[in-house]
């Protein structure tokens, strides 16, 4: 990394955009509304806001990177591109079968979601390959050439394309699209072949026509933001964060948007692994929760799980993601009285406008923030900076109308039980990436972060028996602070169903050369030294029978039979630890080979400049402060006047520039080098 640069990290969440810039090893932060409408221009504003405050020059910008939630809405929303779908004949109705499995088994009224591309616009073409991707029937290029016709009339903005069996061999999904353009068809193509070359024709089906119908989405959203970054004197590449932790290029992220639908949490995830490395916690469980949700995740080894069957919306997209579990629970999120008289929490939120009510923008819902602030945890005289004019009794009034008189409770406990309610939401979200996936929290540490993580993690922690928590001093922006550590990130795949022992050293070898090249290329082109350069292999398998697989990191170096038997038994070893058992006398097989090409960062010496003075230099008021049924006379922290070492007990509040952190009784907080609050759970 080049000292004189300066990196910048740009995050768009629900309610803030989140700006992180890095300049001769000085870090600075910013925060500036979301404005959903024109995403691009919340960016815009947060660079401007960093030039007039911090004196950000937009010369000397020489790495700019964004985490979007750009495709992400669009698939939440249904607002994507005209999509056509070219598929093999007999298989027009993938999308609409799926799996023949109702969203709730119990409900005789659900209905599946919607099809990415409707029954009108899905069309067939005659040809077949076999499972090996030999040919059984050639493809039909005369009815091709009359489909062209029908997609001219159609006025379609995508085609994808997905044929049986492409993943053995593309040649037939090639050539629809070489004929299409031929004929004249001007839209963008979506090969499953490029996009997701592996087993299961619904999954693949259904990644490859999202991927296309968000091409056009995306394209206009880069091109748009390239160009207001370039009239603002910026002329550094623009990077595009992906979800499985890695940035690419804009022009990656413009063929390939599907990899970007969990662009922005999956920054929150790198940067809370690397900040928990530097405090020497490497297994960790990671909570981000900003203003409309809260995302969950665990880190084994200082790696970040990795899925291949995330659901976003009401959709499984099975490319590479960081497994994150999410729910509606953020400071924005609305409590309310269901129809049992039963207090509720999200998943509706406040948003960015009005936001909660003690934003004092004209919002009239109870909102999460709101409880915090009742209970003297948010100091309405300092709440965010003192930007926002928080009138406390406008939040009473609200609380006691819509929450304390239903339930006949008083104020204080109406809004200690949204909190409450919230932490329960939570709690189940972090046993689901903890215990459900075989995993002792006990074993694990939780790094806290977004707007609003650090108020409640103390409360979970204790709950789940998380010894240890880690908030980074840059807790309230630290997805921006994960774009500009986060390595560059290619993967690559191709579905071979065979049987392992079926399956030779040497063709195992030759896949993975191939895959390894092909990254290496791509690295190249983005001028990386080979020092740079690294390719980790995995292999999915499956007992024979089975119906889903586990994957298995590959050893460096050549593939032996030694290596190939090191495989089988690591398979049995997972097998065991997320099902409870393994059958090591039953036949396994290959399902998909992957390879994933790393051009590794240099990462920033993250030491911030000692405060200096004490621990009682830092105490800047003390407040009463309820935790469950008492109130307790509470300690309230400047956080950027705590010293390196500097350590206190609870009951306490932490008040930093962009976020709060709540330390409980009982527990103990101490900063550790990099400016993270470390507070041990149970003493």
């Amino acid at each position: 990394m080049d000292d004189a640069e300066t990196r910048v990290g740009v995050d768009i969440g629900g309610t803030f955009t989140d700006l992180v810039t890095i300049s001769d090893g000085v870090v600075d932060v910013t925060k500036t509304p979301s404005t959903p409408a024109t995403p691009e221009t919340g960016v815009i504003n947060g660079l401007e806001k960093l030039h007039e405050l911090e004196g950000l020059r937009f010369g000397d910008v020489g790495f700019l990177a964004h985490g979007t939630t750009v495709a992400t809405n669009a698939v939440l929303e249904g607002e994507w591109a005209d999509t056509a779908l070219v598929t093999t004949e007999g298989f027009r109705d993938a999308l609409e079968i799926g799996r023949q499995a109702r969203p709730d088994i119990y409900d005789f009224q659900s209905e599946k979601p919607t099809p990415v591309v409707e029954r009108h616009r899905r069309y067939t073409v005659p040809e077949r390959l076999d499972e090996r991707g030999e040919v059984r029937r050639e493809l039909d290029e005369a009815a091709v050439r009359d489909l062209a016709g029908d997609l001219s009339a159609a006025d379609v903005d995508s085609v994808a394309i997905s044929l049986l069996f492409s993943f053995e061999n593309d040649d037939h999904e090639r050539r629809v699209a070489e004929l299409l353009e031929d004929e004249g068809v001007d839209a963008s193509y979506s090969l499953s072949s490029s996009v997701l070359p592996e087993i299961r024709e619904y999954e693949r089906t259904l990644t490859t026509s999202l991927n296309a119908s968000l091409k056009p989405v995306m394209d206009r959203y880069i091109g748009t933001l390239e160009s207001r970054i370039e009239d603002a004197g910026i002329s550094a590449e623009l990077k595009i964060m992906q979800s499985n932790g890695g940035i690419i290029t804009a022009d990656a992220a413009r063929e390939q948007p599907v990899n970007t639908l969990l662009s922005g949490p999956a920054a929150g995830v790198q940067g809370a692994t690397y900040v928990a490395g530097l405090a020497g916690t490497e297994d960790l469980v990671t909570m981000d929760m900003g203003g409309t949700s809260c995302d969950v995740s665990l880190v084994e080894g200082g790696d970040p799980l990795v899925a291949t069957d995330v659901e976003v919306g009401d959709y499984p997209v099975n490319v590479p993601m960081i497994d994150i579990h999410t729910v509606g629970a953020g400071g924005g999120s609305i409590a309310w009285i269901d129809e049992g008289d039963a207090l509720r929490v999200g998943p509706k939120s406040a948003g960015a406008d009005p936001g909660p009510i003690s934003y004092g923008r004209g919002g009239e819902r109870p909102t999460i923030t709101d409880a915090h602030l009742l209970l003297g945890r948010l100091n309405p005289e300092s709440f965010l900076s003192g930007e926002l004019d928080v009138e406390v009794a406008d939040v009473e009034r609200a609380f006691e109308a819509q929450l304390a008189d239903p339930l006949g409770v008083s104020v204080e406990e109406a809004a200690q039980g949204v909190l409450n309610v919230a932490n329960a939401n939570m709690e189940r979200a972090l046993r689901v990436v903890s215990v459900e996936r075989g995993y002792d929290p006990r074993d694990f540490g939780l790094v806290a972060f977004g707007g609003a993580g650090p108020l409640h993690a103390a409360t979970l922690a204790a709950e789940l028996d998380i010894p240890r928590i880690v908030v980074p001093r840059t807790a309230g922006v630290l997805s921006a602070l994960g774009l500009l550590i986060s390595d560059i990130l290619y993967d690559y795949s191709a579905s071979r169903v065979r049987r392992w022992a079926d399956v030779s050293p040497a063709a195992l070898q030759r896949e993975f050369d191939e895959f390894v090249a092909t990254g290496r290329d791509r690295l190249d082109a983005e001028d990386l030294p080979a020092g740079q350069m690294q390719f980790e292999r995995s292999v999915d398998l499956r007992y024979v029978g089975q119906s889903f697989e586990l994957s298995v990191p590959v050893p460096t170096g050549d593939i032996d039979a030694d290596a190939k038997s090191a495989i089988r038994d690591r398979f049995h070893q997972k097998h065991r630890q997320r099902y409870g058992h393994a059958y090591e006398d039953e036949p396994i097989e290959l399902v998909t080979l992957r390879t994933r090409a790393r051009g590794v960062v240099e990462t920033p010496d993250l030491r911030p400049a000692d405060a200096g003075g004490s621990v009682e230099d830092a105490v800047a008021d003390t407040r009463e402060v309820r935790f469950d049924e008492r109130r307790y006379d509470t300690r309230v922290y400047d956080r950027d006047g705590l010293p390196t070492g500097a350590a206190f007990d609870g009951p306490a509040v932490v008040e930093g520039e962009e976020s709060t952190v709540v330390v409980r009784p009982g527990q103990r907080a101490e900063v550790d080098e990099y400016g993270s609050l470390i507070v041990e759970v149970n003493r």
